[in-house]
């Protein structure tokens, strides 16, 4: 029998971990890997640019349970050439880059040694991105011309160390250490012992470029002390030099407006991401949690009666993007196209479901200010609708508002389900475990479908008095009161860009009281 030709491992950078920064050439290989082998620095935000890829933490893969640091690595070495034996396309993501104080190299050379393919994919170093999220340069032509790098970490079975404190001491300039949190009494001892100032200024940089990012200062004498009292653990970057005094103007990435926030998003799974990104770009760390699921029509028969004959409709309406979408999708399968419209007018709730039957090569032609079923209705009354033929296309579980309200104007109204809403079991029971041990600060809602399936998934599990509740527009508010729920915030513009805006919008400071004289 003839063997199987062996896959390719691809030995690559992840980068400091904010999705962002990874480079053209890994999001190609993500997107193709079989198999993702990766480090417990790898972000979630990396990792899900893989959704199909069988991922394996090798921080916590049975392997490597109770096993010393050096049988970790025969273990992950082994790996490698299992899955690229089998044919796979193998990525191993390292953070930052593969051969930048990792072990890249001894991984590579253990392929060649057994003869799999591989290739190296350069990653961002957090030795200069991470600084820079905490807005300090490793180098400044008034402070520092050269930067040195160096870990705090090395092989501890080396007889002794191969870093000469001593010549480092001297040197002008930046020195970056990677791995040092856990080193650093040892570092600044050693430093300040072979002549180092112990005023020099030093920063910590935790989870960097993430939004759990934090960054202590202080001179080299106390930093230790500080970052100890700050309970400051690894992953962490020690920036060591007077670059650090620009932090205090070039401070950007803690500045955000949603910093150090966890907002949960609880939109559909496939759907998240546009709003994820959204509260991520403000500083938010966005956790997402679908409440719902977008499920095609139990029974497309409906809809498909009624396509040969929607132009003989004087209106058909959308009220959400999902309508579009399976609409059209079932338009391009019935071997139709854009045409069938022709004759009949299009109203729209939202911008995005205006801007998602443009991709479609239609304008609607109604939209109101306000994206939602009243104001819709309202409009409608001032056209007049009696005796017009209206076919909405909407969800399953649709609010009888807008039906009901235009057949009392007297038009004649149908009505198809175009898509299901359902709520989205597979996230309910991680969801309750996760608010077991977390306190989200913001809990946002894109409609009355999942503020209902939200609190169903969460029944029994307290939340916490601190999580604010916030709502896209007046449906979802009124569906959140009906739960007796208190609102923050409303967004004023119905979309998911408003949305977002109105969480970064700052809160308004209490009123100073005037003490009586």
């Amino acid at each position: 029998m003839k063997r199987k030709p062996p896959g390719s491992v691809y030995l690559a950078g992840a980068g400091p971990g904010d999705p962002g920064l990874l480079t053209v050439r890994a999001r190609e290989l993500l997107a193709s890997a079989d198999v993702v082998i990766h480090d417990w620095l790898v972000s979630e935000g990396v990792l899900r640019l893989a959704p199909q890829a069988h991922k394996i933490d090798m921080g916590k893969h049975p392997l490597l349970r109770g096993r010393k640091r050096g049988a970790l690595q025969d273990a992950i070495n082994r790996e490698l050439v299992r899955q690229a034996r089998s044919g796979k396309r193998v990525v191993r993501l390292k953070g930052g880059d593969p051969l930048v104080f990792g072990r890249g190299s001894e991984e590579a050379l253990f392929l060649r040694k057994h003869r799999i393919p591989f290739e190296f994919v350069p990653g961002v170093s957090a030795g200069y991105s991470v600084p820079e999220y905490a807005g300090i340069p490793v180098t400044d032509r008034r402070f520092a011309s050269q930067v040195t790098f160096v870990t705090g970490h090395e092989d501890p079975s080396k007889p002794e160390t191969s870093v000469d404190w001593k010549k480092l001491a001297a040197l002008p300039g930046t020195l970056v250490s990677f791995m040092g949190v856990n080193s650093l009494p040892r570092i600044t001892r050693l430093l300040t012992g072979y002549g180092m100032s112990p005023k020099t200024p030093v920063s910590v940089i935790e989870w960097g470029t993430l939004a759990s990012q934090r960054t202590v200062q202080g001179p080299l004498s106390a930093i230790a002390g500080r970052v100890r009292r700050m309970k400051i653990q690894s992953p962490s970057l020690v920036v060591i030099g007077h670059v650090n005094q620009l932090r205090k103007k070039l401070a950007w990435f803690e500045k955000r407006p949603l910093f150090g926030k966890t907002v949960v998003v609880t939109r559909a799974g496939d759907q998240a991401g546009r709003l994820r990104v959204l509260l991520e770009e403000r500083g938010a760390r966005a956790v997402e949690f679908p409440a719902i699921k977008i499920l095609p029509p139990a029974d497309w028969k409906p809809l498909d009666r009624e396509l040969p004959r929607l132009g003989s409709y004087d209106w058909i309406v959308f009220t959400s993007v999902n309508g579009v979408n399976h609409v059209f999708q079932r338009i391009a399968e019935k071997k139709f196209d854009a045409r069938i419209f022709s004759g009949a007018r299009i109203a729209v709730i939202g911008s995005a479901t205006a801007q998602a039957l443009a991709a479609q090569g239609l304008r609607a032609d109604l939209m109101p200010h306000a994206f939602h079923s009243a104001e819709l209705l309202e409009q409608f009354r001032r056209l007049r609708p009696k005796g017009k033929k209206i076919l909405l296309l909407r969800t399953d579980i649709a609010p009888e508002l807008l039906r009901s309200g235009l057949e009392k104007e007297g038009a004649a109204v149908s009505e198809v389900s175009v898509y299901r809403t359902r709520p989205d079991a597979s996230a309910a029971a991680k969801l309750r475990s996760w608010l077991k041990s977390h306190c989200p600060d913001f809990i946002t809602f894109t409609s009355a479908s999942t503020v209902h399936a939200f609190f169903g998934a969460v029944k029994g599990v307290p939340l916490a008095s601190s999580s604010k509740f916030v709502s896209i527009g007046p449906m979802t508010s009124e569906a959140l009161r009906t739960r007796g729920k208190k609102i923050f915030r409303e967004a004023r513009v119905h979309t998911l860009a408003g949305l977002a805006d109105c969480l970064a919008k700052p809160e308004p400071r209490a009123p100073k009281k005037i003490r009586k004289a």
